[in-house]
């Protein structure tokens, strides 16, 4: 079968544009297979959504492709059997079977529809019967295209592909309908924002400025899944600014907003909530230096959340001056708690939470004034998170003073090789005491217990302090404090 032509639009498309149509279409054979099984079937099936709308964007179409037919699942599932080399149907209850064929990941969803109840925190499920009415009830124009199998037509009923030529978010209805529908798609058009370089029309903007709180019924969950989407984007601070715009950040992440109210008690003139974002780019840009090469989360996340305590902590001297004293820790307890109430996982709670923590600690180095232990200590404190707590502390130099930028890194770029020195000369991959548990128990001849603990944070200072020891030196200093402790009174597992 010969390739259709590429559609026309209103407007000017790219070549790049045209040549993805060409390309979406062309790829149509490779899953003709599974659109004759469907059509046999009495079946409709059509490429939809997001891998139409990528593939149109990046001029590829990828492994993972998305379909609307208007089978039912069982009848999906039933034909994806002997097409497929492996076939689940964990989203059967959405209407959506998945498959994998070679390296393609295929999922197919039944034509549908979904709604909130006004009190309902999670969506109803209706299916349909038609690819129009399916692609009517999505969430924006370009993501309602569609390529109808096996006849390879281009399906394009409300215009998003000149939309994705225009650079424009825009709903298939009207913006009320379609977050009333579902309101998580207006963190999805903040996500899309940061994501695709697409500008929300002002309908968009209005009805999420409007609906903000309707984000509530929303579980915590799949705001938190959004959220993550739009932090590791290419361009976050787009969507961000979108969401704090709306005022839709009041109830999904109301400490960003908060920050707009804040002066930096370094630089009046600028606002925390704009230092923040500039912080965060800062940190992307920064990313190759850690092992993932980015996107992080949680240093993106450590970005985002440093200096959230700076509200709770404002103050003003007598001779007006601003102050904000501890916001390092207050800051960490607000960022555990929210991050906590959007269901992070704890492997990205604790480390985030920890580095808003520590994110202060290098500006006591001042001009290279830390003795070795104190490098040591800051070393230890940080753990597994020193990577990013670099990243992090250079990221927060947004001063327009050149001069003192240069200082600020040059500084911070004398801490790093300080501890590449002392981890070279000390033998530093973990920073541990001389002298492990069982070295311990043996030498004081006691059980596993509270003074095993005590012996083992004894040498650990000791270590901090002094560097390595050496296991001789390490006995005679351990034997020295268990003599000190025992004629102290304390006895044996006591503190």
């Amino acid at each position: 079968m010969p390739d259709p032509p590429v559609p026309e639009v209103h407007g000017k498309l790219s070549d790049l544009q045209r040549s993805a149509v060409a390309e979406l279409l062309r790829v149509a054979p490779v899953v003709e297979p599974l659109a004759r099984r469907f059509t046999a079937a009495g079946e409709e099936l059509a490429l939809v959504g997001g891998s139409v709308r990528d593939a149109l964007l990046f001029g590829r179409l990828g492994n993972d492709w998305d379909f609307a037919t208007s089978a039912q699942p069982e009848v999906t599932q039933r034909l994806l059997t002997g097409w497929a080399d492996a076939v689940w149907d964990v989203g059967i209850a959405f209407g959506t079977i998945g498959a994998r064929k070679g390296s393609a990941q295929v999922e197919i969803t039944t034509y549908r529809s979904d709604r909130y109840d006004a009190s309902s925190r999670k969506p109803d499920v209706d299916f349909g019967d038609t690819l129009d009415g399916d692609l009517s009830r999505r969430d924006f124009t370009v993501n309602a295209m569609a390529v109808q199998l096996p006849a390879r037509e281009f399906v394009d009923p409300f215009g998003g592909l000149e939309d994705l030529a225009a650079g424009v978010l825009r709903t298939p209805g009207t913006a009320v309908q379609s977050f009333t529908d579902d309101p998580l798609r207006m963190m999805r058009a903040a996500r899309f924002s940061a994501q695709l370089d697409l500008t929300a029309t002002d309908a968009v903007v209005a009805a999420i400025r409007d609906m903000a709180d309707r984000i509530s019924i929303v579980s915590a969950e799949r705001m938190r899944d959004e959220l993550v989407k739009l932090v590791c984007s290419a361009d976050p601070r787009r969507g961000l600014r979108l969401l704090v715009q709306t005022g839709l950040a009041d109830h999904v992440l109301p400490e960003l907003p908060a920050l707009r109210l804040e002066r930096d008690e370094h630089h009046r003139h600028k606002d925390v909530y704009e230092h923040t974002l500039t912080v965060l780019e800062q940190t992307i840009a920064l990313e190759p230096r850690l092992p993932g090469g980015g996107p992080d989360l949680v240093a993106r996340l450590a970005a985002l959340m440093h200096d959230v305590g700076k509200p709770r902590t404002r103050r003003f001297t007598p001779d007006g001056a601003v102050t904000f004293h501890h916001h390092d820790v207050v800051g960490a307890k607000l960022t555990r708690k929210r991050l906590r109430a959007l269901r992070f996982p704890n492997d990205v709670v604790d480390p985030v939470a920890e580095l808003v923590a520590l994110h202060l600690r290098f500006h006591g180095y001042g001009s290279g004034e830390w003795t070795d232990s104190a490098v040591r200590r800051y070393v230890r404190d940080a753990g597994d998170q020193l990577e990013r707590l670099h990243v992090l502390t250079r990221a927060d130099t947004t001063t327009r003073n050149a001069r003192k930028a240069a200082r600020l890194q040059q500084t911070y770029d004398d801490i790093e090789v300080r501890i590449a020195r002392l981890a070279e000369q000390e033998g530093r991959a973990a920073l541990r005491p001389d002298l492990d548990g069982n070295q311990i128990m043996a030498l004081l001849d006691v059980p596993p217990g509270r003074v095993v603990g005590d012996a083992y944070r004894h040498l650990m200072e000791l270590r901090l302090e002094h560097g390595p020891l050496g296991e001789e030196r390490a006995r005679a200093e351990l034997l020295t404090w268990w003599r000190h402790r025992r004629l102290s009174g304390e006895e044996p597992g006591s503190r």
